[in-house]
């Protein structure tokens, strides 16, 4: 897989993480989806492997801006609870619902070992858990207590984001969230 950064990989992969925003992935073809994105299969093909290569590479630049976002989190503006709870607001925007199941879904096939969708799961906790203890450092927290606090967090978050998807219940999973950053306390 060729990488040209700022060049045609990175204008094709801006322009999937907006397609598959507003459409989704089911019966998404990439023939459809190139086309839509303005180039041709086969130039998706060259950039990214196959239809899963790109998908892969949408779900990790769907998180990485969830984590530049976190990141940019003004530290001084609350408790680490007012912070989670800003994220958690983030994360349930509907209009993220389809690249939330985007994830779950490449992600359940990563961990059944479907051909290219395996790199999806290098660091799919660890860049969370990193850039989690960062923040928690800048914030006076020792690594070793903000680390499996991050982990905790993490599962939560991405227990109920699956929640939400399955059944919809936004007041349930809210209310569950509540419950869960009412025990933070960093």
């Amino acid at each position: 897989m060729v990488h040209v950064p700022n060049g045609t990989r990175d204008r094709l992969l801006a322009a999937a993480v907006d397609y598959v925003a507003a459409h989704g992935v089911a019966d998404l073809s990439l023939r459809k989806l190139a086309a839509a994105i303005g180039t041709s299969h086969r130039m998706v093909i060259y950039h990214f492997g196959s239809k899963e290569g790109l998908l892969v590479a949408v779900v990790r630049e769907v998180e990485e801006r969830q984590r530049a976002a976190f990141a940019e989190i003004d530290l001084d503006a609350g408790s680490v609870a007012e912070l989670a709870r800003r994220l958690w607001r983030r994360l349930i925007d509907p209009a993220l619902e389809p690249l939330e199941r985007l994830f779950f879904e490449m992600y359940g096939q990563a961990l059944q070992g479907r051909p290219g969708t395996t790199p999806l799961l290098e660091r799919v906790v660890e860049s969370w858990l990193d850039a989690a203890v960062e923040v928690a450092g800048r914030r006076g927290v020792p690594p070793e207590v903000a680390r499996p606090r991050a982990r905790l967090g993490l599962a939560v978050t991405r227990g109920l984001l699956l929640d939400l998807l399955a059944t919809g219940d936004r007041a349930g999973v809210d209310q569950a969230m509540e419950e869960f950053l009412a025990t933070i306390d960093m």
